[in-house]
């Protein structure tokens, strides 16, 4: 398996750079990060509409590119470099995954172009109040209309830490029925009540979503399988996201070795600094050729996508964790004042460690699916319709 570079994916890469050393400078992240929308709009509008990044893994009959998740890792990578924050994830990820794995192609054909051309930015309502990413079930309940499960629904519920959620135009909810859990688009998101939530890492916008008797409409019933899919492309770009994060710390940590003098010398060549640096580029390194084939994997749709995702999920959160803390110990005092962008790095890792799950909990995962680990026991029949209300 060759993961080299294309011509293509080289000039995607080299254009994004060029870009991003433009107009995603330190000092334009932190005023991006401390706007209303939480990103710079005219840098989204740059990315979507000049370098196409929002329509890479969009099918080109719904006005993508027809590229695959692999290219959108790569511009993730790019964005976690240069800690720039944007709805990429939430908008072209997380929210076109799940228009992707709907049943509905009509909603495809409305939803996918606005999302890939970015002039619409959608988000995934998915997280319970526990803040978890389940699979099986939601904080949001969703009743049908009338008899049946053709029609309308309503929602009833919340979800927390949404992506973007309290900017997006476009909702996609991940909600439970008296059958299993669906995924429903909200045809009134002025109708959802919206609270920002704040996050350790400030380029990072969460939300609170809460629904009362929220119209929607079904994308798909029998979406298990489905979000089992969404969850691993996710976890793959908030993975390559994490690359590009870990290769920032290490630049920076081998600049300013060259640069900070000690006992007539700069600290860079100290033994001690040198084999610490050398650890972080095998953290980098690693996480890299791990996303890279998950997000291979994702592309292509392989088999093994769910035992690569979650072993970068596992891997690349432990090895941006390791390179924030040898950035901040490597840089000293000035590393943990906010004027300095290694508390960026550090904030970057805490934060996006937990998103999607935690490490030990993609490795569990892992190892269940190898069969090291005995499968937890099944919920009880029926408990979910115990829950549920009856139909209005």
């Amino acid at each position: 398996m060759d993961f080299s570079l294309t011509d293509e994916q080289n000039e995607l890469v080299k254009t994004l750079r060029a870009v991003l050393n433009r107009h995603a400078s330190s000092a334009a992240v932190r005023s991006a990060a401390d706007s209303e929308a939480g990103y710079d709009a005219g840098l989204w509008r740059t990315l979507a509409e000049e370098v196409g990044v929002a329509s890479l893994a969009i099918p080109e009959e719904y006005g993508g590119a027809g590229f695959t998740w692999f290219e959108t890792g790569l511009v993730l990578e790019a964005l976690g470099y240069h800690l720039a924050p944007g709805p990429l994830l939430a908008s072209a990820v997380l929210a076109a995954a799940a228009v992707l794995e709907s049943e509905d192609d009509e909603a495809r054909e409305r939803l996918l172009p606005g999302i890939a051309d970015g002039s619409s930015i959608a988000t995934l309502a998915w997280a319970d109040e526990r803040g978890a990413w389940s699979t099986t079930g939601s904080g949001i309940i969703a009743v049908p209309q009338s008899a049946g499960t053709g029609g309308n629904w309503t929602l009833n519920g919340s979800a927390t830490l949404v992506l973007d959620g309290a900017s997006a135009d476009t909702l996609i909810a991940v909600a439970a029925t008296a059958e299993g859990v669906g995924l429903f688009e909200v045809l009134d998101p002025a109708a959802v009540r919206r609270i920002n939530t704040p996050a350790v890492d400030t380029t990072i916008r969460f939300a609170t979503l809460t629904f009362d008797q929220v119209p929607a409409r079904a994308l798909r019933l029998d979406a298990g399988a489905s979000l089992e899919k969404i969850r691993d492309i996710a976890v793959v770009a908030v993975s390559c996201l994490q690359v590009g994060t870990a290769q920032r710390g290490l630049d920076m940590s081998v600049d300013y070795s060259k640069q900070r003098v000690q006992f007539g010398r700069a600290i860079g060549s100290f033994q001690a600094l040198k084999h610490r640096m050398a650890d972080m580029l095998v953290q980098v390194e690693t996480a890299r050729t791990t996303a890279w084939a998950a997000a291979w994997s994702a592309g292509t749709d392989a088999e093994d996508l769910p035992e690569r995702a979650a072993s970068a999920a596992a891997w690349c959160a432990d090895a941006l964790d390791a390179v924030a803390a040898e950035t901040v110990q490597i840089h000293g005092g000035i590393a943990i004042t906010w004027e300095h962008d290694a508390q960026l790095i550090f904030k970057r890792a805490h934060s996006t460690s937990q998103l999607f799950g935690s490490s030990r909990g993609h490795r569990r995962r892992l190892g269940i699916m190898l069969g090291l680990i005995p499968e937890p026991s099944a919920a009880p029949a029926g408990t979910l319709k115990e829950k549920m209300p009856t139909a209005r």
